[in-house]
């Protein structure tokens, strides 16, 4: 019979008798929402032809969390990790994003990405920075959660304890060389906030990102002019948010 442990999927033997099964190795499993190829939407690769792995579950609840169905209604289906790069592998593509929900929740989140580096992808997983496991990646991409990410009700308290915890994000860091800082901004009462960070985490403010919130192209344009002001005046750099743009968000882009 299958035997669902955790994140793992194993085959016990039936007891006895012939026909009985022999035990078979554990198989690395992760849970993915969706699995496709899209032109990056956001930070210093936007516009690059990539395949995304959308795992799902998160430990954060944003209130303006553009991915419900991998955060607040997490779906998804388990796939095994050999699977999932075999995936990658046909779609001939050389980027691969890792993203969700929140990836490093996966208990999988090393072989997964040992095995896509391992096929020669060029591999970028995004974070919120709240968990620090071990995981290969040519480029972190982190999304610090500032307080306009806060929702009311009861995921409250813990959303803003995991957000305010620095050590994981520290470690990410110190773990990866090639990294950048995506932050979602609202309005101009965002950037003490972001400065202090910054500072915080020392930083390179040509790796720290700027973008405009809202969950359609009519709201991020409504606030990109402001957002692109803040960017002069702070020395960030400006993400588009091309999954929006171009595509009008939703699943699979």
């Amino acid at each position: 019979m299958a035997e669902l442990t955790g994140r793992y999927l194993s085959w016990q033997p039936t007891r006895g008798g012939e026909g009985a099964f022999p035990p078979m190795a554990i198989l690395p499993i992760v849970l993915i929402v969706e699995l496709f190829v899209s032109l990056q939407g956001e930070g210093v690769l936007a516009g690059t032809p990539s395949f995304f792995i959308r795992t799902s579950g998160c430990n954060l609840r944003c209130a303006w969390c553009d991915t419900p169905y991998a955060s607040w209604k997490p779906e998804g289906q388990l796939r095994s990790v050999d699977e999932v790069a075999a995936a990658a592998r046909q779609a001939g593509v050389r980027h691969v994003v890792v993203t969700g929900g929140e990836p490093l929740l996966q208990r999988e989140i090393g072989p997964l990405t040992a095995a896509l580096a391992q096929q020669g992808h060029h591999l970028t997983v995004e974070t919120a920075g709240t968990v620090a496991p071990a995981f290969t990646c040519d480029l972190l991409s982190v999304s610090p959660k500032t307080s306009n990410s806060t929702p009311p009700g009861p995921w409250r308290r813990r959303h803003e304890q995991r957000r305010l915890d620095r050590a994981p994000l520290q470690a990410l860091l110190a773990a990866h060389r090639e990294y950048q800082l995506k932050f979602v901004v609202q309005d101009a009462g965002d950037l003490p906030e972001i400065e202090a960070l910054v500072g915080e985490l020392g930083a390179a403010r040509e790796r720290v990102l700027l973008m405009p919130e809202g969950r359609s192209a009519v709201e991020v344009a409504a606030r990109a002019p402001a957002v692109a002001a803040l960017c002069l005046r702070h020395g960030f750099r400006y993400s588009p948010r091309l999954q929006l743009d171009l595509f009008g968000g939703g699943r699979g882009v």
